[in-house]
């Protein structure tokens, strides 16, 4: 089985590093042409140039902050406009700051939800008509194993994880009539910033190393290791391809065994 994305078309948002990069440059790699979407031009520029285009390619970006679903509406809504369609977008963005859902702030919930079910749900309206015309279309969701199994310590996070969880099954149902699969990756602890960020925040709130904390997580993990970023891309490859066609509607734990449950 050897999957091919050449002439197809690929959104990939919170791209410029991390989960979002690997999977932009593994899309690359099987010959898609990528767009990247992020607030920041100046990784965007260096991320763009940085994409494997071995197949003559044409890879770019778009800027928008996914805290502004406004933002992210403008900006795809111009570029569809320019007569640009999509086979492919991946939903992703960085995960809000962890703390007890008890103290949550509203303002939190708010931005959480903005950047991950307000801007997701802009990108596929703008983009699931040239997906239907096409025939073609993926859309894949990065969330987080809390989906499942609440995560301690990431209160705003596990409600908007899944809220989106929820709003990507209503949506796998609407759409696969057209042929457009809606699928969801649920990384477990994965090699990013993002994992360095909730170490250390631990660390400090317990008193203790990061090395320790990173001690503590690991031997929750039947691996014991956290994964790397292109781990989860190759799972939106398969995803992406021609060979998840009958494949919607699903979440797909990636976390080494982790989840304590089906």
């Amino acid at each position: 089985m050897k999957i091919d994305l050449s002439s197809k078309n690929a959104l990939v948002c919170g791209s410029t590093k991390g989960i979002g990069f690997a999977i932009a440059h593994e899309f690359a790699k099987l010959g898609a042409n990528v767009t990247l979407m992020a607030r920041n031009e100046e990784l965007l520029k260096k991320a763009v140039k940085d994409l494997p285009a071995a197949n003559g390619q044409i890879h770019d970006y778009v800027v928008a902050d996914f805290s502004k679903p406004q933002s992210v509406k403008q900006a795809i809504e111009t570029k569809v406009q320019s007569n640009y369609t999509y086979h492919i977008l991946i939903n992703n963005s960085g995960g809000p700051a962890p703390g007890p859902v008890l103290l949550a702030k509203e303002e939190e919930f708010l931005t959480a939800l903005n950047a991950h079910l307000l801007s997701s749900h802009y990108l596929v309206q703008a983009l699931v008509n040239g997906m239907k015309q096409m025939g073609y279309g993926r859309i894949i969701n990065i969330i987080s194993t809390s989906v499942k199994i609440p995560l301690k310590g990431l209160g705003v996070s596990n409600t908007t994880r899944g809220a989106v969880a929820s709003w990507s099954k209503t949506l796998a149902t609407e759409l696969a009539p057209l042929g457009i699969t809606v699928n969801n990756i649920l990384p477990g602890a994965t090699g990013t910033d993002r994992l360095q960020q909730i170490i250390e925040g631990k660390a400090a709130k317990q008193n203790e190393s990061s090395e320790e904390v990173s001690k503590e997580m690991l031997a929750e993990i039947p691996m014991g290791r956290f994964a790397e970023p292109n781990e989860i891309a190759y799972a939106a490859c398969f995803l992406a391809s021609e060979f998840a066609a009958y494949i919607t509607g699903i979440n797909v734990p990636i976390d080494g065994g982790r989840t304590g449950c089906l």
